[in-house]
């Protein structure tokens, strides 16, 4: 799979830093990894809530509303086979690829993300070590008896005779897996996120905000268990005066240089 790599380099300022960070990754044994939408962006994935984002061009459906509203279910199944969201088709970028190199040597364990796009198991790393805090838009399930149905087999019964999902199993409610506002997070990937980030010796951020808890807490559960803390983030966050190393660049050039 091909991919452009980016053409920025990291700000001189930032090398120490990167320098820092390499040796906390050569002494680590127990590395997690922590993504969020920044490094999706690298792919041309719009986040949800900047400027240009997902909810800034449409308004987010919530659970409840999805759950007891029909047209509200037309209209969420209608944004998915659109592809409205920009969350499925796009490629992986290069940290992508280095965080699955980083995982195929052993150096990390656990890779914890936020995003729903798939592209950490597109890029490699084996689908048992990655943990989606807010499901997967690649696939829907059935709400009643969590059955998975793959979207190719209920496109073109939606699209063409207006049909909504129903599970084929139990006649369920049928959504898209991921985990919308209002919805209860996902009990077993929030257990083996806490469990990994508790055993942990280094936590690296890439690309939150980490403004959206329950995940946003996860870096200071590693933090408050011994881990070394580091943050790779173009803005500042509010964690970054908790954290051992910060980086202000984009992700793909800084991991280029970590891991390349």
């Amino acid at each position: 799979m091909s991919f452009l790599p980016s053409t920025l380099k990291p700000h001189s300022a930032d090398r120490a830093a990167i320098s820092q960070l390499s040796a906390l990754l050569a002494g680590s044994a127990r590395t997690v990894v922590f993504t969020g939408a920044g490094i999706s962006t690298e792919s041309g994935i719009p986040d949800f809530r900047s400027p240009g984002g997902v909810w800034s061009r449409m308004k987010p459906i919530d659970f409840d509303t999805f759950m007891h509203n029909e047209d509200a279910r037309r209209e969420a199944w209608q944004r998915t086979f659109s592809g409205a969201a920009g969350w499925v088709g796009a490629r992986p970028n290069e940290g992508h690829f280095a965080i699955a190199r980083l995982v195929k040597t052993g150096k990390v364990g656990h890779v914890i993300t936020q995003n729903v796009d798939n592209l950490h198991q597109d890029a490699g790393v084996p689908t048992h070590q990655v943990i989606e805090l807010h499901g997967n838009a690649g696939y829907a399930t059935c709400l009643i008896c969590g059955l998975r149905h793959e979207l190719a087999e209920l496109r073109d019964p939606f699209l063409q005779q207006g049909t909504l999902p129903a599970c084929r199993a139990c006649g369920g409610i049928v959504k898209s897996a991921t985990i919308s506002f209002g919805q209860s997070m996902p009990v077993e990937p929030m257990r083996r996120a806490e469990a990994a980030s508790r055993e942990c010796d280094l936590f690296i951020v890439l690309g939150s905000t980490l403004t959206v808890y329950p995940a946003a807490a996860l870096p200071m559960v590693a933090k408050s268990n011994g881990a070394a803390l580091a943050i790779i983030n173009r803005e500042p966050t509010d964690m970054d005066d908790k954290s051992d190393v910060v980086i202000h660049a984009e992700i793909g050039a800084v991991l280029r240089e970590l891991v390349l």
